[in-house]
Parts: C-alpha cells; structure tokens; sequence
C-alpha cells in the first residue's frame, strides 16, 4: 500500500477561493475585511511568516496592516497599540506574531486582543468557546488539520483518533474538535508509555510533538489518515514532519507531507477567521 498525499498546497488554494468568493460578498455591500498582524523584533522565522499572511491577504482582496516594532518596545506600548486596533472599525482581526521578547508577558498580550478579533483563537474566551461546544474561532492549525481530513474524504465520526502532542496552539484545540465531530479521542504525548501501542489504534492520527520524525512505518495503523504538523529543520537544511514520511506512506491509507501539507493551510484559515470576524460586523 503506498498512501494518498493529502496536497495541501492545492487544497489550500480551493480553500482561499471559497472564501474570497464571501469576502467579495462583504466588499459589495462596502466592507473589506481587515487583518492587522503585529511583529516585535526581528524573529527571522516570524518575519517569513507575517509576510506570508500579508500575501494571503493580498491574494483575496483584504486589507491588511503590518505592523512592525523594535525588540525593545516596552510591554505597555504595544498593549496600546492593540487597545487602538482594537476600536479601529477597518480592522477586523488582530494577531500578534508569537514569540514575542522575553520582556513582554505574551499571555497579558494574547488577553488584550478583542475576543470578537482574535481570529487566532487564543483568547481565554474563545478557548472557552471550544471547550463548551461553541465555537466561535478555532486556532488556525487544527482548524486547518480539520479541513484537510474533511477535504480528504476521511469519516470522522465514531473514529479513534489519537492525538500526539498537548500544546495549548495544536494538540489540546485538535482534540476537541475531533470530539465535537463524534470521534473517540485519545491524547498522548512524546512520553507516554509504551506510544506505539495508542497510534497502532488509531483511525485518525495527528501528531505535533516538534520532534522530527518520531513516529515511524510501524507505529501506524494500516489505512490509517495521518496528519504530520510538525516541522523540523534537519542538519542538512531539508525540512521534515514529526513523522518519518518515507516509512509511514506505505502503511497509512492517506497522508500530509511536510512541507506543503498542513502548513499552507495554517495561513488559509487565518484568512477565514478574519472574513468570518468581518460577516459578524456586517451581520
């Protein structure tokens, strides 16, 4: 068996297109939904990736702020400058590109954002949102995960799925959103005992640990959809997955590569949280 690659690259574009057409929608009707992003320092892994979200937002018609401040900017100016932004009517999401220096408390920083414009879904409020079932915005990478398995054709519902990794950005929203698709969910992490044992039972299994290519051929399920979020740099400069991809897609019924899997729709999905904050505004 050699798996299906999951392209996300392609869906991610057909993705963007179903959303540009509502965001057109808005623009008819004179309101252009707006994204400001915000950039303290000189992170240069922060600074591909805030250009990558202007660029998105270029491509559907949006507006966008780049917002860039010096390393040294004290914490109070730049909660300042979210307070205006977020009283500012042409702004409809806000995201601040994380990490932010080690002098600024980055979870005052997430908090100050309007919950109606953290089209990041970080805001204890949307959190909560999730948790209870009533979700307002979803944290952009397993928002993306989730719409690559849909997009995939995998069945979610009545499904084991085990999710490596806790984080409060991947593995906690991830697993909650598989449970609000019916499925029965595990959650694992890089030292649970005896790891091969839950992702050999996994119909579904997402794995986002930061530790390159960890889970190999044999810890997987034949059939399984296997949805790769990390992404490492190895010593000679190539990119990988917390998966090891070679061995792995000969066993898996369907899975993402890194690159050019989950991560184009990381940046797909911050688009439609800011066009959906915007259909909110409009009503």
């Amino acid at each position: 068996m050699t798996a299906k690659i999951i392209d996300g690259k392609t869906i991610a574009q057909e993705v963007r297109a179903e959303w540009k057409v509502r965001a057109d929608a808005l623009k008819a009707r004179g309101i252009t939904p707006g994204l400001a992003v915000i950039i303290v320092g000189e992170d240069p892994a922060s600074k591909v990736y805030v250009a990558n979200k202007v660029k998105a937002c270029a491509e559907l018609g949006l507006h966008s702020e780049h917002v860039v401040m010096s390393a040294d900017t004290p914490e109070a100016t730049l909660l300042a400058r979210i307070e205006a932004l977020n009283n500012d009517p042409k702004i409809h999401g806000i995201l601040v590109q994380l990490p932010v220096p080690k002098h600024i408390n980055s979870d005052k920083v997430l908090n100050a954002i309007s919950p109606d414009k953290d089209v990041d879904g970080f805001h204890p409020m949307n959190v909560g949102a999730l948790a209870t079932g009533n979700m307002r915005f979803a944290p952009c990478t397993p928002y993306g995960a989730m719409k690559l398995l849909e997009k995939a054709g995998v069945s979610i519902e009545g499904k084991h799925a085990v999710v490596v990794g806790r984080s409060n950005i991947v593995g906690k929203p991830m697993a909650l959103m598989l449970l609000q698709q019916n499925a029965t969910v595990t959650i694992c992490t890089s030292r649970t005992v005896d790891l091969a044992k839950f992702t050999r039972d996994a119909d579904i299994l997402v794995v986002a640990t930061g530790k390159a290519r960890m889970i190999t051929g044999d810890m997987i399920k034949p059939g399984a959809a296997v949805i790769d979020v990390g992404i490492n740099r190895m010593d000679n400069g190539k990119l990988c997955g917390d998966v090891d991809f070679d061995s792995a897609k000969e066993v898996a019924g369907c899975i993402t590569p890194v690159p050019g899997g989950v991560g184009p729709m990381t940046i797909t999905m911050l688009v439609a949280n800011t066009v959906q904050a915007a259909e909110w505004v409009a009503g």
